[in-house]
């Protein structure tokens, strides 16, 4: 089965309070999952990262094995993708279990797109932090 991921992260402030968020939906765009939640402090990259491991999980509780996921983070996308190094140490052990998700599947891909076209996951992402807020 393949699936479409949409993930996002973030924080308000870097770091500051930050949650994560997934979309998953049928290359025809049924959406048939949604997760939120918030993750205490961390800098949206952390945040951006969380998404992405949380996404290619529950694709995997869900059967897929062929994944696209769709972000809005271009720096994870290029170090997922190998066209940028890990530098920062906090992102490598991130880096590490996002790679090893992906390796449950039998196809992947990961590209990085406008926020205005990640808006479902940037709403969740929102929702999150205003309810942690509360």
């Amino acid at each position: 089965m393949r699936l479409v991921i949409h993930v996002d992260g973030g924080a308000r402030g870097n770091p500051g309070p930050a949650a994560i968020a997934a979309v998953l939906s049928t290359p025809d765009g049924d959406v048939i999952d949604e997760a939120k939640q918030a993750i205490g402090v961390a800098s949206n990259n952390v945040a951006e990262y969380r998404a992405l491991i949380l996404g290619l999980e529950r694709a995997k509780e869900l059967g897929a094995t062929k994944v696209e996921v769709i972000n809005d983070s271009e720096l994870v996308s290029k170090q997922i993708n190998g066209e940028y190094k890990v530098k920062h140490p906090d992102m490598k052990p991130l880096y590490v279990a996002a790679k090893a998700a992906f390796s449950a599947f039998d196809e992947w891909q990961i590209r990085s797109v406008p926020r205005a076209l990640n808006k479902d996951a940037d709403a969740l992402v929102n929702q999150a932090l205003d309810a942690a807020a509360l």
